[in-house]
């Protein structure tokens, strides 16, 4: 099993166009925090990948708002403050994961294994986030952006969408239009430690198929959810 994750740690590398110089800050982007639980932390911090995580949602956003701002310059800021919060919520990094690859690299608890965390779209979201700040912090911010450019390509063809402050309210007018009554959500999951959750939230409506997204909050994975079904259904 060893050999055979190390190999996948190199395929990785390789798929992420980016050599590290420092091997340690891949390994780290790449370890789950249940590997750690009840382990002491050592004198350089924290070994999972919840620091990095932290700083690589940070990087994204400079980078799509850098690349919005580029390339749709008769766009509003509610259509790019739009695009922007889909482009880098969970649901998005885990799509961009899963094509990456990232799931058979992952260093995960046994625990962790057992119940699928190589599939769970969290697990591979936060992992994605940790990647993109070590390629940052090993190669710059012109190594990240390259980085960006190539694993969020098929994520940024698509250009800014209709602006919709609020994604709920517009659900519920829709679903309402339609004579059908109020819109439904249900938290399906919930991941990650209690400073850094990822909620899963499943919207329902009557004779609609039911869908899910993810948010660092009940509230945000809500309007993920409403704003992935109203685009499903050609709404926005």
């Amino acid at each position: 099993m060893a050999n055979t994750r190390a190999e996948s740690v190199a395929a990785l590398e390789t798929r992420l166009g980016h050599t590290f110089k420092d091997k340690a800050l891949l390994e780290r982007a790449l370890t789950h925090a249940s590997v750690g639980e009840g382990a002491p932390v050592g004198i350089h911090g924290p070994r999972d990948n919840e620091r990095l995580e932290f700083l690589g949602d940070r990087v994204l956003g400079l980078l799509v708002a850098e690349r919005l701002s580029a390339e749709f310059p008769t766009a509003d800021e509610g259509q790019l403050s739009s695009s922007l919060h889909a482009l880098v919520d969970k649901t998005a990094c885990a799509r961009v994961g899963e094509a990456l690859g990232v799931g058979p690299a992952l260093r995960l608890s046994p625990g962790e294994t057992k119940t699928g965390g190589r599939r769970k779209a969290g697990v591979i979201a936060d992992a994605v986030e940790a990647i993109l700040a070590a390629v940052y912090l090993d190669g710059g911010l012109d190594a990240a952006r390259t980085f960006f450019d190539a694993a969020w390509a098929d994520e940024l063809s698509a250009p800014p969408s209709r602006t919709v402050t609020n994604p709920k309210s517009a659900l519920q007018e829709w679903a309402q239009g339609k004579g059908r009554p109020l819109p439904t959500y249900r938290v399906s999951d919930r991941t990650g430690s209690d400073h850094a959750p990822t909620f899963t939230v499943e919207v329902s409506v009557q004779d609609v198929q039911p869908l899910t997204a993810q948010g660092r909050s009940r509230q945000e994975a809500e309007k993920a959810a409403a704003t992935a079904l109203l685009k499903r259904e050609g709404v926005i």
